[in-house]
């Protein structure tokens, strides 16, 4: 076993795997970018070496700095974690040149996966069910607009290298073809390098059904089984669970086999996952699964084959990647219980799941659930920040039952005893989801979140007594006392009689005017405007579920934090100087395609122009009539807030 390993990778992934070095014995080091310097994993870590700037591309992405940071602190081996440098070849080859070892496939392996087209060619020739479609290296319009009518629409178009949803495009109409065509390419090429695409037929009903596969270097292969990954939303997963709802001894045998007929076709090693796409619209059926690709590296989903199998998959990694054979054979390999797990993003689901920034100024995770066992995967703390720079990821919450039933409800428990303020997260709306008819009911498809987005990012306003809880915290009058001296925790304390503070609140434009006043038994009243009072005794007001941070109160109902701004008078001068006619930047990014000018009469909801976000591509339009005065440049990098358009007529 390795004294000392390298990870080459940042946030829950890198914690993750230093929790499991550390109890097996195994020395870890960390490497970060100058963004990271006070990151979790770089407190966790052993050692931990700094590798460059922010951007991935000065850091987490140079193979060199991170293979010389290896040698320099007598580093073994390297894990690569999932996403960066895990799947790349080059890295591999480079690793191997250095006398290091790579924890994960050989680069042929690698290789023979990496392009999807290709890979799917290998499948068939091993036996292995592939989705109809064209896969070969023709990229021109009219190739694959051709293509595309052979195979029949809808279609979806898919960039060759990568995956995770980005460059993929599903297509109905032909004429919609050139248009989705041109998009994908330009998506696949920023998140990938590589512009192009292949084109497969689109299954009306698909579930993405999993297989984990572990490989040794003794010829060994063996599948863990599945996972469903169904609940998606732009082709990103949601909520992932193990194993798949409605799976049959026969399709699971049949997926199984298939599964570890791939991973033995390319001597594959360590730890990876053949993914499947399944026609669910008459069941799950042996004949209706098709390969889709595979991933040549742990998956973010992972924890919840770990929670179903027993199994350390890290440790696994580790083992094999040292030489050892595979810790179990197939037979020993166990299915016990259900388990699920939820990804919990810096993003706003109300606004098209757009990737949100800022500092997480209150962070808590329950402990446990009640209903079944549970594990948090994280890679920030309370204080740390989500920067524009990396994948927007807050925690994977992950809970196990004795039955689906029992693991479902330890996740909706868990979500909606989660507290996140200071940065939009898509607690609500994954709580919302889990608790859904449909997917209690274990009707998933990859469909299914789009056709019920309204409903599962729709947040009702809060109710009377929210709000009097947010200006009875807002007031000051309940707080931890900074001394054990009985005065200091007479918040509320007056010398002849009780006295109201006035609290004034702002919550989606609309302000709230309350009074909350301290009565001689302890409790307090709050007042809104001139309507409703509440009373709340001190023991309920010192224990609510509130956070107090800088301009904000939030308050926690059931994994939805309504969140209420302190108003500055100052910052309200300043935005009614900015203008109604000012289109701002929602997140950071670069603007990628301009499709007005200056000068230009535009109407209300016609696209102004493309801005890439965390590798994604998000169309802003204009909210309303008019002719533009000004717009950014093609190219140009916008932080959150960036003035990204404005109309004649605005300040």
């Amino acid at each position: 076993m390795f004294s000392k390993i390298l990870i080459a990778n940042r946030g829950e992934i890198a914690c993750r795997v230093i929790r499991t070095a550390r109890r097996m014995g195994v020395r870890t080091v960390a490497v970060y970018s100058e963004a990271d310097s006070r990151a979790m994993h770089v407190a966790m870590a052993d050692e931990a070496v700094a590798i460059g700037p922010a951007p991935v591309g000065d850091s987490y992405l140079v193979g060199e700095k991170i293979i010389q940071a290896a040698k320099e602190t007598g580093a073994e081996a390297i894990h690569p974690g999932y996403g960066f440098l895990s799947e790349n070849p080059d890295f591999v080859d480079a690793v191997t040149k250095a006398g290091l070892v790579f924890i994960g496939p050989s680069a042929d392996s690698i290789r023979a996966m990496g392009l999807k087209d290709a890979a799917k060619r290998l499948m068939e020739k091993a036996g292995v069910p592939v989705v109809p479609g064209y896969h070969g290296d023709g990229q021109a319009l009219v190739l694959l607009a051709g293509k595309a009518k052979e195979i029949g629409y809808p279609v979806l178009i898919k960039a060759r290298a990568g995956g995770g949803g980005k460059g993929m495009r599903r297509v109905d109409d032909p004429d919609q073809f050139a248009e989705a065509l041109a998009s994908a390419q330009r998506e696949a090429k920023a998140a990938f390098g590589d512009p192009r695409v292949l084109v497969e037929k689109y299954v009306e009903k698909p579930r993405h059904i999993e297989v984990q596969v572990f490989g040794d270097n003794h010829g060994n292969a063996v599948h863990l089984f599945e996972r469903d990954c169904s609940a998606q939303r732009r082709h990103q997963k949601v909520i992932e669970e193990a194993p798949a709802p409605g799976m049959t001894a026969q399709m699971r045998a049949a997926m199984t086999e298939a599964a570890v007929k791939a991973a033995k076709a390319i001597d594959y090693s360590g730890a990876g996952t053949i993914e499947f796409i399944v026609d669910a619209s008459d069941g799950l059926r042996p004949d209706r699964f098709w390969f889709m690709e595979m991933n040549t590296r742990l998956q973010v989903e992972h924890p919840v084959t770990e929670m179903v199998t027993g199994v350390d998959l890290v440790e696994w990694q580790l083992r094999v990647a040292s030489g050892e054979k595979l810790p179990k054979t197939q037979e020993e390999i166990r299915l016990c219980g259900h388990a699920f797990e939820g990804r919990i993003y810096a993003e706003d689901a109300t606004r098209g799941f757009l990737p949100a920034i800022g500092t997480l100024h209150h962070l808590r995770f329950p402990t446990d659930t009640g209903a079944g066992d549970m594990r948090v995967e994280t890679g920030v703390r309370q204080g740390d920040a989500i920067s524009p720079y990396y994948d927007p990821m807050i925690a994977k919450l992950v809970t196990r039952g004795a039955d689906r039933g029992a693991a479902l409800t330890a996740l909706v428990e868990a979500l909606e005893r989660t507290e996140i303020a200071g940065s939009t997260a898509n607690v609500p709306f994954l709580a919302r989801l889990a608790n859904g008819a449909d997917f209690a009911a274990g009707d998933v498809d990859t469909g299914m979140i789009q056709r019920h987005q309204e409903a599962l990012t729709a947040i009702a306003a809060p109710g009377p007594e929210i709000v009097a809880r947010a200006a009875l915290a807002a007031s000051g009058a309940v707080h931890d006392p900074a001394s054990s001296d009985p005065w200091d925790g007479l918040a509320g304390y007056s010398h002849y009689h009780p006295i109201a503070r006035r609290v004034r609140l702002a919550r989606d434009g609309t302000e709230i005017l309350a009074a909350v006043t301290a009565r001689p038994d302890g409790a307090f009243a709050v007042k809104l405007g001139e309507g409703q009072e509440f009373v709340f005794d001190a023991l309920h007001a010192q224990s609510a579920r509130v956070a107090v941070w800088p301009g904000h109160v939030t308050v926690f109902e059931r994994g939805v934090g309504h969140d209420f701004s302190v108003p500055d008078p100052v910052a309200e001068a300043e935005e009614a100087a900015s203008g109604s006619d000012t289109i701002r930047a929602p997140m950071p990014g670069l603007v990628k395609v301009v499709r007005a000018a200056v000068g230009d009469a535009v109407t209300k909801g016609q696209a102004l122009l493309v801005l890439e976000a965390m590798k994604m591509e998000h169309t802003i339009a204009a909210p309303q009539d008019g002719t533009l005065a000004e717009i950014a440049a093609e190219g140009a990098q916008v932080t959150d807030g960036t003035v990204l358009a404005r109309f004649a007529g605005s300040e």
